[in-house]
């Protein structure tokens, strides 16, 4: 093999490797942000888990985060406004990929 073509499979290798890691942050920041809304509708154990695994499988239904925060939004109504929402999305991103970068 040629540098070139080590260097275009480093780079694919890498480019996969990201992906992945986005995808398992964004997962698990709608975890995190699923089991905060579930706190604030009074949902706990079981249930709060169940409503995470909602938030998550919201995030499927199209590119980007408007389909979660569309999901919180309905779902919590006045217990939390739209700043609190993506503020707590951007917080949760944050502690997403620290633990994913402790875990490795």
């Amino acid at each position: 093999m040629s540098t070139f073509e080590d260097r275009e499979h480093a780079f694919e290798a890498k480019f996969a490797h990201d992906a992945e890691m986005q995808f398992k942050a964004e997962a698990r920041r709608n975890k995190l942000v699923g089991l905060w809304a579930a706190d604030l509708l009074g949902k706990s154990g079981a249930d709060a888990e169940a409503y995470a695994k909602e938030v998550i499988k919201s995030d499927f239904e199209e590119p980007g985060d408007e389909d979660v925060y569309r999901k919180l939004a309905g779902d919590l109504g006045e217990r939390a406004d739209e700043v609190t929402i993506r503020t707590k999305m951007i917080e949760f991103m944050a502690e997403a990929k620290a633990q994913l970068l402790s875990e490795l």
